[in-house]
């Protein structure tokens, strides 16, 4: 985990988001992006320093108005359950719960049973 209070890179997010069963770094429009079974969960945008991260809609608005310098929608994602995440303005447990969230909701069932078992 980062150690700092706020900020982290995309290259702690993916360390800890490997962690997560069926994680894996491939590329989305020609950028680093993390996919659980070919489905995006995040990905860096072109200028390297924010990271999309699919979430819901309800979540969205309350992380915009909790912490507007870490996290903002642009037009292009208004309609879309995406949140934009400026990293050097974002704690790192925020963004790996973000990330870990989208990864239990695209996840298959299966693998997400299989993580959350006892045993």
């Amino acid at each position: 985990m980062a150690s700092r209070a706020r900020g982290t890179t995309w290259e702690e997010v993916c360390r800890d988001a490997a962690r997560l069963p069926g994680v894996e770094l491939a590329t989305s429009y020609s950028t680093p992006a993390l996919f659980v079974r070919k489905k995006l969960l995040a990905r860096l945008r072109e200028e390297g320093a924010t990271v999309a991260v699919r979430t819901e809609l309800i979540e969205r608005d309350v992380l915009l108005a909790a912490d507007p310098s870490a996290f903002f929608v642009t037009d292009h994602y208004r309609a879309h359950p995406w949140i934009l995440v400026r990293l050097a303005h974002a704690r790192h447990a925020m963004v790996m719960g973000l990330v870990e969230q989208a990864w239990h909701r695209t996840a298959p069932r299966k693998l997400v049973a299989a993580r959350i078992a006892p045993g």
